[in-house]
């Protein structure tokens, strides 16, 4: 999006600041954001601004509120929403993904129908203080997560358990991959986790201390096809016992959430898949706070019990800004060879649903046991039985994903990506220069790779707690 000049591209790959932006050095600087010009009395100003927060320009890595790109809010005669963007440079090659994401989230908000998007070009002096912010963040890896920002996150929730949520979220994440696509999976029921019995992982995250005491994770990692899964979980933590509860609550949740996206090295993801615990709790209104780019899709039966449930776990999401991008329905109906069709659980449940907070239905699953048996033995069926036809229908779901709901985001042909890879590169460097200093003899605050654990990540969330 950012034409860079050549001066702008030296600072970045030497890591020097010559913006003359208050607060840039080893201070994070801020873009001078001013209020956008608003027309028309009956404009919600807070709820389309905290909705456009989850806009990300993915080559400065920040939203395009926080970055002052918002520059104007209109509610024309017919009704519609007009909304003003200034772009870094008027041929941004992509003009079309923040449309289209701007567009998305904004027009999941109550009342709103219709919403048209135009772009504008920043001044030099507006131009210069968003680099200043791309530069710094670039040169410190300064995320307030460690997600990156071209990744795509998707929340699979329900308003209830046993809906089949954690099953879609395994089976979504390993089509995904097989498609060679980088996928995080974050089990964020802590309480009630599954994700390594359903993805057969029996690994442990591997852990450490660097540094006044700092404790980072890796991800426990599983190639699929050419793609691969980064699968994160209290249960792959060791010395986690499947059959102890969890007698975790509120703000501790959360800080665990919190630790899995701060202080898991993801690396590169093209798609983040978090299983969210059933119901409205704490950790989604936490993750509302921390990922206000989250797409959630709303997982139901065709039960009527179910469907009013999770319209509660819609308005949720919708209440914390976070687009609801579609419903799935699983244990549908399923056609018996000769060719009846049983409706265990009945039928329309996720249409209705889907009809009634104004989404679509993207995905019918079918009761099928195959689902069940796969799952027990650690395999998900859209593997282990891909001529099943929930396994048929799971690839529709993946393809709706990649080509509809949520399209991977490529910015190969960016002005500022080449630049942005060779600072990273060289932080890179830096960082395997100081780790290995670190790791001499005789030095302290450095545990070695043979004495890994993740306790000091339980400690941490513990702790946490009293502060």
């Amino acid at each position: 999006m950012t034409e860079v000049s050549r001066d702008a591209k030296t600072d970045i790959a030497d890591g020097s600041d010559r913006s003359g932006l208050e607060g840039t050095g080893d201070s994070k600087p801020t873009p001078n954001v001013t209020a956008p010009t608003v027309d028309g009395d009956d404009v919600d100003t807070t709820a389309i601004m905290n909705a456009l927060r989850g806009v990300i320009d993915p080559e400065l890595g920040d939203n395009v509120v926080d970055l002052g790109m918002v520059k104007r809010l209109e509610r024309s005669a017919d009704r519609a929403i007009h909304i003003t963007i200034a772009l870094t440079t008027a041929g941004c090659p992509l003009r079309a993904q923040l449309m289209r994401d701007a567009k998305a989230r904004v027009a999941s908000l109550p009342d709103i129908d219709v919403v048209k998007i135009h772009f504008g070009e920043m001044t030099a002096d507006e131009r210069s203080n968003v680099m200043a912010r791309a530069r710094w963040k670039a040169r410190d890896n300064a995320l307030e997560t460690d997600i990156p920002p071209t990744c795509r996150i998707l929340a699979i929730s329900s308003g209830k358990g046993g809906v089949g949520k954690s099953t879609v979220t395994a089976n979504l994440a390993v089509l995904l991959a097989g498609r060679g696509y980088t996928v995080g999976v974050l089990d964020a029921d802590v309480g009630g986790f599954s994700m390594p019995q359903l993805l057969g992982n029996d690994s442990d995250i591997e852990g450490q201390r660097a540094g006044a005491g700092k404790a980072v994770m890796k991800p426990v990692t599983r190639q699929i096809g050419d793609g691969a899964l980064r699968i994160v979980s209290m249960g792959s933590i060791a010395g986690t016992n499947e059959t102890e509860a969890i007698m975790w609550r509120g703000l501790m949740l959360n800080r665990a959430v919190q630790h899995f996206l701060e202080d898991v090295q993801w690396g590169e993801l093209d798609y983040l898949l978090i299983d969210m615990p059933p119901g409205t709790s704490d950790i989604q209104m936490g993750l509302a706070r921390m990922l206000p780019r989250t797409d959630v899709l709303i997982v139901t039966t065709p039960a009527k019990a179910a469907q009013q449930v999770a319209a509660r776990a819609a308005d949720m999401a919708r209440k914390g800004y976070l687009r609801v991008a579609g419903v799935i329905e699983t244990m549908g109906p399923s056609t018996n060879p000769d060719g009846t069709i049983t409706a265990v659980f009945g039928s329309g449940g996720g249409q209705r649903l889907a009809e009634s907070i104004g989404v679509p239905l993207i995905a019918s699953i079918p009761l099928d046991t195959a689902v069940a048996a796969a799952g027990d033995a650690g395999t998900p069926v859209a593997i282990e039985h891909p001529d099943s036809t929930a396994s048929m229908a799971y690839r529709d779901l993946a393809e709706v994903i990649v080509t509809d709901v949520a399209p991977p985001i490529e910015i190969a042909e960016c002005s500022l990506r080449g630049t942005l890879i060779r600072a990273g590169a060289d932080l890179d460097r830096a960082r395997a220069r100081a780790e290995a200093r670190l790791n001499e003899p005789n030095r302290s605050g450095f545990i070695s790779a043979a004495d890994t654990d993740v306790e000091p990540i339980i400690e941490s969330v513990e702790e946490s707690t009293h502060e």
